[in-house]
């Protein structure tokens, strides 16, 4: 079982998302300040001209972003109804798996890479229900 606890692991995923977020947003800060792209140049409603291991690194921000609240939720209401001790011991394995989806998201696209993401992803999925059951 992990050492990390259920309310830990909450604030290294928001911080995972934070790392995740600077990850795709740093490179372009120069980028506008040295006058390669303009301000708002930024694919909001158009077509991304940044890498596409810029854009995955994006996507797997957005992926994280998406699955936190579920998450977070989950961690909460467990220390509402005062079973947070039902949940220390695995809500850290969210956070690896979410971690190991994220690098292998950035990293590419081949069937293997996609497989694994799609694992990490539902391993996410079925910790948080077990997490659920252990509370209802």
């Amino acid at each position: 079982m992990s050492t990390v606890n259920a309310y830990t692991t909450v604030l290294l995923y928001a911080g995972w998302i934070l790392l995740l977020a600077l990850f795709y947003a740093t490179p372009r800060i120069p980028q506008a300040l040295l006058g390669q792209k303009r301000i708002d140049s930024w694919e909001r409603g158009k077509e991304s001209t940044d890498p596409m291991f810029l854009q995955r690194a994006k996507a797997a921000h957005l992926n994280s972003l998406e699955n936190f609240p579920v998450f977070a939720g989950v961690v909460a209401m467990a220390g509402l109804m005062g079973q947070i001790e039902a949940i220390n011991g695995i809500a850290a394995f969210v956070l690896y798996a979410r971690i190991a989806q994220s690098v292998v998201h950035i990293s590419g696209t081949s069937f293997i890479q996609v497989f694994l993401r799609a694992n990490f992803f539902l391993l996410q999925v079925f910790i948080t229900l077990y997490m659920v059951y252990l509370l209802v």
